[in-house]
């Protein structure tokens, strides 16, 4: 890991340093923040980018870690990490660091989708509205406590069709930036999730078709879209690799497919940067 920096603005003992997984974090990835503290700390929290951060301690490498996202709209530069903890004395300790971003361009594509899709009639457009209070209330749950252990697996075992953050054209007219990861999937597929956590959602949506979303804790969302069948109902707390719904072509899809999006507290990241952290168990 490279993105490493020395650990400044501190209140008691001199903090360490951070390091970051990946080592060059880009616009759109996932990446995880390590953190060694000389002195042993009961707690540890931290800012990005204007969210907070939860942090856990590993004890196989002696470090807090914290799960944390960069939105595809970042523009490349140097961002501040904030952090703060107290020792097992109950002395405070604060420390900020500058974080690299780097910044990758995605590609467009065009696609054809039904007309209903690009110009909903006001029953329809009715709605979209109720749906997107719905999701907007669920997409703002923060629950404390992490859901999630070790590494994320892939729903599916198969390759990814379409990537994360291309910009769409349907029908030459709306324009929308793909905020998930494609699969191939035949109807009929067993979707399975890709870590613990809580089903939040589990219900048919306009543009989203047969649509769950699983709550993995502290900001951690994934949604799976386009589904046939479900398997799991609202409420059912899952486990890695079970399978909740089969895939289908429901919603707006040009065919039948998984589309899997990640959601860090409110930001959109590519799914395929969060399957490749190695993370504790």
């Amino acid at each position: 890991m490279s993105n490493r920096a020395s650990a400044g603005e501190r209140a008691s003992s001199k903090p360490s340093i951070v390091q970051t997984d990946p080592a060059r974090i880009t616009n759109g990835s996932a990446c995880v923040f390590w953190v060694r503290q000389p002195g042993t700390l009961r707690s540890l929290t931290g800012t990005w980018m204007g969210h907070k951060m939860f942090f856990a301690f590993d004890p196989g490498r002696k470090a807090w870690f914290g799960l944390a996202g960069v939105g595809v709209e970042t523009r490349l530069g140097r961002y501040p990490l904030a952090v703060e903890g107290e020792t097992s004395k109950g002395t405070p300790v604060r420390f900020s660091t500058q974080i690299a971003v780097g910044h990758v361009k995605y590609p467009s594509i065009a696609l054809k989708v039904p007309e209903k899709f690009t110009a909903p009639d006001p029953e329809i457009l009715a709605r979209i509205e109720k749906e997107r209070e719905v999701k907007n209330r669920i997409f703002s749950i923060v629950s404390p406590e992490r859901l999630w252990a070790g590494n994320f697996a892939e729903p599916v075992a198969t390759t990814a069709s379409d990537g994360f953050g291309t910009q769409r054209k349907f029908n030459g007219v709306v324009k929308s930036t793909h905020q998930g990861l494609d699969f191939h999937a035949h109807t009929g597929t067993p979707v399975s999730a890709v870590a613990e956590g809580k089903v939040l959602l589990a219900r048919e949506l306009f543009y989203e078709g047969g649509c769950i979303v699983i709550d993995h804790g502290q900001g951690l969302l994934t949604i799976y879209m386009h589904l046939l069948e479900f398997k799991v109902k609202e409420g059912d707390r899952v486990e890695r690799g079970k399978v909740i719904a089969l895939s289908g072509s429901s919603g707006r899809a040009t065919g039948p497919h998984l589309h899997l999006g990640v959601r860090w507290q409110g930001i959109y990241v590519d799914a395929r940067t969060l399957f490749k952290l190695r993370l504790p168990s």
